[in-house]
């Protein structure tokens, strides 16, 4: 493995003045010679490239449905029966998390496993006149794409869309034929994860402070700064490392590059949406307590009675199990038909991981499809 570029003390006053970046890079360059020369130029292109280049992009075929102010409806297969909406996480990135690349796509499992048609929201980043759209927008919203896709639905909720799905369900029961809840936040007092603590220890103010920082919005910038600081050294050392030592094997570029479309291209949300995420729902739990008003009704879980799948990471530390699987002490849906999953990794693994989607994601298809 070629030494990373190295340049003289005698040279580090440079460093101080970015004009003079080039010239100290190119002294450096010189005296290392041609090959790590190349080696080093190409790093800096990649580099530059996915932080500044690449966008996200769904990897299935697809056609726009409906085009609404705050979503996209992407619609995937052919009509068969009851359709499969998925809603995808409104927590500051794309929906390419949910369609991410070819053999390596929860839409594209649920296809090639039993469910037919497969609906998406592809959720759109907030603009300025957004800023004071609340969670009934959104929820108003989904129920619009239930309508257009015939008025009844299976619900597939991802991580946030999780409990967007929840409260869909609940609010209008007889719309959901079945629901999947997958590393969705329903009871967030369980458990003691590293985002449960940073949400409790930090006073609203905090949160209130970085929407007045966006305009009123809360930038997908900021939540992408306070994701990858629960884990700094991944982000900040071993990821530009193992960058640098790859950046010859067009297999682990390609790969990188797909992840990085998707992660360093964060979306914005509505500052008022987001705040009352924090404060009512992972502050205060209130749609497990049964508090929560959704539509100009207060939501009780337990007016969901329809077949429930849920499914937690063993590893995941931003949703932990426990959020998710105490679900079933709360919803109206009979014991036997619940089914509970832990399954190994974290939180992204459980909807874009090989290893999920191959081994337990084709058993969900084929449970939505019996229902």
């Amino acid at each position: 493995m070629a030494k990373p570029l190295s340049v003289k003390s005698s040279d580090l006053s440079l460093f101080s003045v970015p004009a003079f970046w080039p010239m100290a890079m190119a002294t450096a360059l010189v005296e290392e010679g041609a090959e790590l020369y190349a080696k080093n130029l190409e790093f800096v292109e990649e580099e530059i490239k996915i932080n500044e280049e690449l966008r996200p992009a769904l990897a299935t075929p697809n056609r726009v449905r409906l085009d609404l102010r705050t979503v996209t409806l992407r619609e995937y297969g052919t009509p068969d029966g009851i359709p499969t909406l998925v809603v995808a996480p409104y927590a500051g990135h794309t929906a390419m998390i949910a369609d991410y690349h070819k053999g390596q796509s929860l839409v594209a499992t649920l296809l090639a496993n039993c469910v037919g048609q497969v609906a998406l929201t592809d959720w759109k980043s907030a603009s300025d006149d957004m800023k004071d759209l609340e969670i009934d927008n959104y929820l108003a919203d989904v129920v619009v794409l239930i309508d257009d896709l015939g008025g009844r639905v299976n619900l597939v909720g991802l991580c946030q869309g999780g409990w967007v799905s929840a409260m869909v369900t609940a609010r209008f029961p007889a719309k959901v034929n079945s629901l999947v809840l997958a590393g969705a936040p329903i009871d967030t007092d369980a458990g003691n994860g590293p985002l449960k603590r940073m949400v409790h220890e930090s006073p609203m103010s905090f949160y209130e402070e970085l929407v007045s920082l966006g305009g009123g919005l809360m930038k997908g910038k900021f939540m992408l700064q306070g994701w990858k600081n629960m884990h700094p050294e991944e982000h900040y050392i071993h990821q530009h490392i193992d960058l640098y030592e790859h950046i010859d094997d067009p297999v682990y570029l390609a790969k990188q590059e797909t992840f990085e479309s998707w992660y360093e291209n964060p979306i914005d949300l509505p500052g008022r949406w987001y705040l009352q995420a924090i404060s009512q729902l992972f502050k205060e739990n209130r749609l497990a307590k049964g508090k929560f008003v959704g539509l100009g009704r207060r939501l009780d879980l337990r007016a969901i009675t329809c077949p429930t799948y849920l499914l937690a990471g063993a590893a995941d530390d931003i949703t932990t199990p426990g959020q998710v699987l105490d679900a079933a002490k709360y919803v109206g849906t009979p014991a036997d038909q619940i089914v509970s999953k832990t399954v190994p990794g974290g939180h992204i693994g459980l909807f874009m991981g090989g290893r999920t989607l191959k081994e337990h994601w084709p058993e969900i298809a084929r449970w939505i499809a019996a229902r």
